[in-house]
């Protein structure tokens, strides 16, 4: 062992004790006492009565909540506070700022899924539960933890909320994960946490802390206010952290003192000396601890105004179970503080005798070896210069590139490709286009790009991997010498027809201009060796399938299956279909079921296609419905590569549709695959609110504006029900939280800044959970906020 290390003699294993080991008072996690910053209110599930009621402060006054109902934890936040009953299987949650009377605003209420540990933040709620079957540790989050999920496959020991973002350690690898809206301190976080075994975690407004594999305190994230500065920190010194916005405490474990750090300075106060606690909770300004001697709260910090001493009834150090607590024996007194209705169990406690020897910081790495540091030193500035002389490189060719192809100063369009109506009548629609389609610089540079396309693709145009190839008097019997009653509608630099081939098949075919004078036929061959090149190597059941090509002098032609049920859009906005409320998509269900086969197709060309693709023209004209009303991602006309290896680059031109296109990709010129991500949030907010990309404000004197100013706003202060599409009404308790989920994974997709937004799988992940919740028994609750009441078991 090396001289930092610690030699510990343990009456049983480490990892025995550490998953037992409590780290869960954060700034929103579950415990006995609960604080909610917003108003400074302080809460407690009341002692020695058999049935355990929760109690609240505030302003002086002393309230009881739903004195009739037990329950084991709470958890508050910035603005409202939640509470499990006993046995887990619903919860309560009360505003806490805006309500005189705490009025429960939701509840979770399941007899097959269990509540085992709750963690409110500043708005969101998520829990470990337990299914029916036995398994343990999966979470579940209602409102404001989108766009970042974790999946059903994670189990976790400890989950805990702070400011927009959540994080649990996992069981057996005690690795930290996070998600949340705030998706940039989430990933932060969990990036600093990368290679530790954590037993639990503590969140607070943009830190979090926990005990690692060998017992010490490690606290990671921002530390403007020396919110990390952990004091002392030798093996096993603390049991229990309590975080805010910008502090930290913690109970020392060998005597129940506790210390606080960062926050100015504002948390180290002389009423906390000579006492010692149970538990310690943290609201985004003060921190609460419930006294060891006689269960009685105190606060202190900046945020607390009012007297440290609360006059509550006594509170309970821990919840009350039904387990005969042999692990780690009955806490003192335990059958008086359960008023005879359960036990509380000991926390597991570790007995160590520390041999003397340098304490390692919990900030700084270990200490290596000589030998081990030189190599290390070695591989590392071995690794520093071939970065830095790639880096060079890449930057030379960059401005180089740059210089050449104009990018530098400034040239970009838009290319506003038409919405087409497609009819599944056969009839003809008009189509609108504002802005006009520009060509290329150069035909040699178009040459050039697409001659780099066809290698990097690995795919020959004229012998496309499984497309069939056609002659043109083919497709023209197939579509009736391409009259218009054959006409369908239009994609990306084509008119599409419906045809059916000699051998009886069904299909669409999309012909490109013909006319060498128009700007249409300049780009015609780049949209069509795209779709051609990347739809031949494609096959998922959320992309439309190609079929085969047509190459016949200037004649550019495509042949893909046909979508008996037309595009998305016009379910959505053609004038026959937008008074009707009898469409097949006139459901809550159906349309999140669209929405998640759209983002698996999308997801698809992200990450499994190699190299990836970027299609970017995700719209709701480009989501086609089958006879089935399976959706497919149409129309790759504008695609291209993903970096293989780089974050984004910049193309020759900024394209997509107006309405849709990512506002961060038309003013930087800078594509990366959240620029779809971007578009499939406004598909989203389509499928929401029934409106189209770009719609006519009364609130704003009838000028037009975006979707994502229109909805977005009323997201964010819950005000939902009053943008969502009327033809389908209010969802009802089976739909409330599926629509809610979907409307704030909307929220972040059309997040400004790229970073913010999700990926396609965490997006994926969360449409697969709005549909499963469809599916159930209605019992995750509502986004309504009228009262709910319990009756008592």
């Amino acid at each position: 062992m090396t001289s930092s290390s610690l030699i510990l003699s343990v009456t049983c294993s480490l990892t025995t004790f550490l998953s037992f080991f409590q780290l869960t008072n954060g700034l929103g996690s579950g415990s006995t006492i609960a604080v909610v910053s917003g108003s400074a209110t302080v809460c407690g599930v009341v002692a020695a009565e058999s049935t355990h009621g929760v109690v609240c402060y505030r302003g002086g006054q002393v309230i009881a909540i739903q004195p009739n109902v037990s329950f084991s934890t709470i958890s508050g936040g910035e603005s409202f506070f939640c509470g499990v009953l006993d046995g887990g299987y619903a919860f309560l949650c009360w505003d806490a700022v805006n309500s005189a009377g705490f009025h429960p605003r939701r509840v979770y209420n399941n007899r097959s899924v269990f509540v085992q540990d709750i963690a409110v933040g500043d708005n969101q709620i998520c829990a470990t539960v337990n299914t029916i079957n036995n398994v343990t540790g999966t979470v579940t989050c209602w409102r404001g933890n989108e766009p970042r999920r974790p999946t059903f496959s994670h189990r976790f020991e400890s989950i805990s909320c702070g400011f927009g973002f959540c994080c649990g350690a996992l069981m057996n690898s005690g690795r930290i994960r996070c998600w949340g809206r705030n998706s940039v301190i989430a990933r932060e976080i969990e990036s600093e946490f990368v290679n530790m075994s954590m037993s639990s975690v503590s969140v607070g407004g943009s830190h979090a802390c926990g005990v690692n594999s060998t017992g010490f305190l490690v606290c990671k994230g921002h530390n403007s206010f020396g919110q990390l500065n952990v004091p002392a920190n030798s093996a096993l010194e603390y049991s229990q952290v309590a975080l805010g916005a910008n502090h930290s405490c913690a109970i020392r474990q060998s005597n129940q003192s506790v210390v606080c750090w960062g926050g100015g300075g504002g948390y180290e106060v002389d009423v906390t000396k000579g006492l010692f606690f149970e538990s310690i909770v943290s609201g985004s300004n003060f921190t609460c601890g419930l006294i060891a001697s006689n269960f009685s709260i105190i606060c202190w910090g900046p945020g607390w105004s009012g007297e440290n001493r609360i006059n509550l009834p006594e509170i309970l150090p821990g919840p009350c179970v039904k387990s005969s607590c042999a692990k780690c024996g009955l806490y003192s007194d335990s059958q008086r503080l359960c008023g005879g209705s359960g036990n509380i169990c000991n926390r597991c406690q570790l007995n160590v005798t520390v041999v003397p020897s340098p304490t390692p910081s919990a900030q700084s790495p270990p200490v290596l070896p000589s030998s081990r540091r030189s190599k290390t030193l070695t591989t590392g500035l071995l690794v520093f210069a071939i970065v830095g002389s790639v880096g060079t490189f890449l930057g030379i060719y960059n401005i180089l590139y740059c210089l050449w192809t104009g990018t530098c100063f400034g040239k970009k369009k838009v290319h506003n490709s038409v919405q087409p109506t497609v009819t599944r009548n056969g009839s003809s629609g008009g189509t609108t286009s504002n802005n006009s389609i520009l060509s290329r610089s150069s035909k040699i540079r178009r040459q050039s790009s697409l001659g780099m396309r066809r290698q990097r693709s690995g795919t020959s145009l004229k012998h496309a991997d499984r497309a069939e190839e056609f002659s043109l008097s083919e497709l023209a019997a197939a579509t009736n010498g391409f009259s218009l009653e054959n006409k369908i509608g239009g994609g990306s630099f084509g008119i599409v027809y419906r045809g059916k081939l000699a051998d009886g098949r069904e299909v669409a075919i999309k012909r490109g201009e013909t006319d060498r004078k128009t700007k249409k036929f300049q780009e015609k061959d780049s949209a069509f060796e795209s779709e051609l090149a990347f739809l031949s190597r494609l096959h998922h059941k959320h992309l439309v399938m190609l079929v085969g090509f047509c190459e016949d002098g200037d004649e550019r032609l495509l042949v893909y299956e046909y979508m008996k049920n037309g595009a998305l859009y016009d379910h959505l906005h053609d004038k026959n279909n937008v008074e009707r409320s009898s469409s097949a998509i006139n459901s809550w269900k159906m349309r999140i079921k669209i929405a998640l086969d759209a983002a698996r197709g999308i997801e698809y060309l992200h990450n499994y296609a190699v190299p990836p693709i970027i299609h970017r023209d995700i719209k709701s004209s480009n989501i086609l419905l089958d006879a089935n009303w399976i959706a497919k991602v149409s129309d790759l006309g504008l695609s291209l590569m993903g970096p293989e290896s780089d974050r984004h680059y910049k193309p020759m031109k900024a394209a997509g549709t107006v309405g849709y296109i990512d506002p961060e990709y038309y003013g930087l010129n800078v594509l990366t695959a959240k620029s779809d991500v971007y578009g499939l949030g406004v598909v989203l907010l389509e499928l929401l609110t029934g409106k189209r990309a770009i719609v006519t404000s009364e609130e704003n004197g009838g000028s037009p504006t975006s979707i994502v100013d229109f909805a977005v706003p009323k997201i964010m202060v819950n005000e939902l029900l009053k943008v969502l599409d009327p033809r389908i009404g209010p969802p009802d308790v089976n739909e409330a939280e599926a629509v809610e989920l979907v409307s704030y994974t909307a929220m972040h997709c059309v997040n400004l800044e790229g970073k913010g937004r999700p990926t396609m799988t965490d997006i994926v992940s969360n449409l697969e959970r709005a549909l499963s919740l469809c599916a159930d028994d209605g019992s995750h609750g509502s986004i309504s906020s009228g009262i709910i009441s319990i009756a008592s078991e």
